[in-house]
């Protein structure tokens, strides 16, 4: 048990654990801006273009509620609700798509800043007379 509680302390005093919490934070407030942006931009345009339906309600009814004489439900009814599984595929693709194009933009970044044929500064011509006269000194120094 020491053994693991004193991984555990390696893990969290690194820091791979507040980054992992701030990665976690960061997702779930993307998580809701894709659902806005699914629920609120995309899908009522497309359910409108549909026949004017709420995708999200879309479903097939496999047996109605059973309900009494004083309209209290006996038995639930079984629904197949299809119009949330497309929404819920719909965020997931917008993230998907999302995580792809970021990541693809780091990649670009990490590939310039590796470049070898990215051209540096060229010293100026003082600094560079400057570290001659240093070297000559040091090679008198030393004879």
């Amino acid at each position: 048990m020491k053994k693991i509680f004193k991984e555990f302390k390696e893990f969290a005093i690194k820091g791979n654990m507040f980054d992992m919490a701030i990665g976690i934070i960061i997702g779930s407030a993307f998580s809701k801006v894709v659902n806005s942006i699914v629920g609120d931009i995309f899908m009522p345009p497309l359910g409108y273009m549909l026949g004017k339906v709420d995708l999200k309600e879309l479903k097939w009814i496999l047996h109605k509620a059973e309900i009494n004489s004083s309209g209290e439900i006996i038995n639930n009814a079984v629904v197949f609700s299809y119009g949330n599984f497309i929404q819920i595929c719909i965020d997931f693709l917008v993230v998907a798509i999302s995580v792809f194009l970021i990541i693809k933009l780091f990649n670009n970044l990490r590939r310039k800043a590796e470049d070898p044929q990215v051209e540096e500064v060229p010293t100026p011509a003082n600094i560079v007379l400057l570290s001659e006269i240093r070297d000559l000194l040091k090679q008198n120094n030393t004879k």
